[in-house]
């Protein structure tokens, strides 16, 4: 069952929001040549500490870390390590989520280390592309997979793929909640009508190559199953009289 939010809510969860966005947001501006992605989980860590907020995969299903950070071929679920030193030309996509005053907001976005290749910029760029394109269909009368369906038919012109196994959710006093949000096949004008107070995490996983994807032995690493580039963005956004209220966009 979806469960919807009342105003009051919504108003907790835009602040849960507007904590993700200044930590992504810090965390992006961080992003440089021969650093590792350990030292962006240690920022993270103190700075929920110091604002009195937490992050929600901390401890999920045993998760060991704050933040997610996936380099390259690396789709999703990328464990900070010490070992995992970022390159000139990579890309990484940082998803980070916080738990403050018992709500939860979700955010991500993938970046550039350094100067990255052109067909690299292009993917991250029609990668957030699709996510606001999406996020346009979140309105009063559509229907859920409308969402599915703006992403998929903005990305596939491009000759990229979306990773089915994996999706957006719905989000509140737990990071995951009714409904799934998939990002690829689905028909326009199906699945449950859009109601008000749904707080949904759109999530776009899009790869250079082919869609498959196989997880690591880390048990949470997911990567491309040819090696190419993905790239992830992520909003948490409610549905309410007024169209969509991203509640992750920066200073909204």
């Amino acid at each position: 069952m979806v469960i919807a939010k009342s105003k009051a809510e919504i108003e907790k969860m835009y602040r849960s929001g507007q904590l993700a966005a200044q930590l992504l947001h810090e965390l992006c501006k961080m992003v440089e040549p021969g650093m590792n992605t350990l030292t962006l989980d240690r920022f993270a860590e103190n700075w929920l500490k110091e604002r009195k907020a937490f992050s929600p995969f901390k401890g999920y299903r045993s998760y060991p870390k704050h933040i997610c950070t996936s380099i390259n071929h690396q789709v999703v679920h990328g464990i900070p390590s010490e070992a995992a030193i970022m390159r000139e030309g990579d890309i990484i996509s940082i998803d980070c989520g916080v738990s403050f005053e018992g709500y939860v907001a979700d955010t991500a976005a993938t970046v550039g280390v350094g100067a990255i290749s052109e067909p690299a910029r292009k993917l991250i760029q029609a990668t957030e592309q699709s996510l606001y394109h999406s996020i346009e269909q979140l309105r009063l009368g559509n229907r859920l997979y409308d969402v599915s369906y703006a992403v998929q038919s903005y990305i596939e012109p491009f000759g990229y793929t979306l990773v089915r196994e994996f999706c957006g959710h719905g989000v509140g006093r737990k990071m995951h909640e009714e409904p799934l949000v998939p990002n690829c096949g689905k028909k326009p004008h199906t699945g449950p009508k859009l109601k008000e107070g749904w707080v949904l995490a759109v999530e776009p996983m899009v790869n250079l190559g082919v869609a498959d994807v196989k997880t690591l032995a880390d048990a949470w690493t997911v990567v491309t199953l040819d090696g190419k580039l993905s790239a992830h963005f992520e909003h948490t956004i409610a549905v309410t009289e007024n169209g969509p209220r991203i509640l992750t966009a920066l200073n909204a």
